[in-house]
């Protein structure tokens, strides 16, 4: 009886914010999303770095920032992966952090982003 309370349980949400060089980051989204998570979104950015440390140093300014909604439950994992991932794949080095989200408004909205399949069957 425990453990289906536990499961049942509403599972706070996190904002999951990874940064990583461009080339790669469909290689992330895929990574990501083998951790339950529905909502991804790509966007471009570029490194603060100067110019000319950038061209002494030969470093990849062109960077894309992924922004993830991942269960609380599911953060550890997904931060040990993007540690291993970032430490063995070439030219994949990146940085990532997670922030909590405060409220989600709507069931749907949150069965959605917390990929709780149980609770989309019953509403069916």
């Amino acid at each position: 009886m425990a453990n289906s309370i536990n499961e049942s349980a509403i599972k706070k949400l996190k904002l999951l914010i990874t940064v990583v060089d461009r080339p790669k980051s469909e290689f992330y989204l895929d990574v990501l999303s083998q951790f339950e998570i529905n909502c991804q979104m790509a966007l471009p950015g570029k490194g603060t770095a100067r110019s000319e440390l950038i061209d002494m140093l030969g470093l990849n300014i062109d960077k894309a920032v992924l922004f993830s909604i991942v269960r609380e439950d599911m953060v550890d994992p997904v931060m040990k992966c993007l540690e291993e991932k970032f430490a063995t794949i070439k030219n994949g080095k990146g940085i990532a952090f997670a922030v909590p989200l405060s409220s989600v408004i709507g069931v749907n909205l949150y069965q959605f982003l917390s990929n709780n399949r149980q609770g989309r069957e019953e509403l069916l």
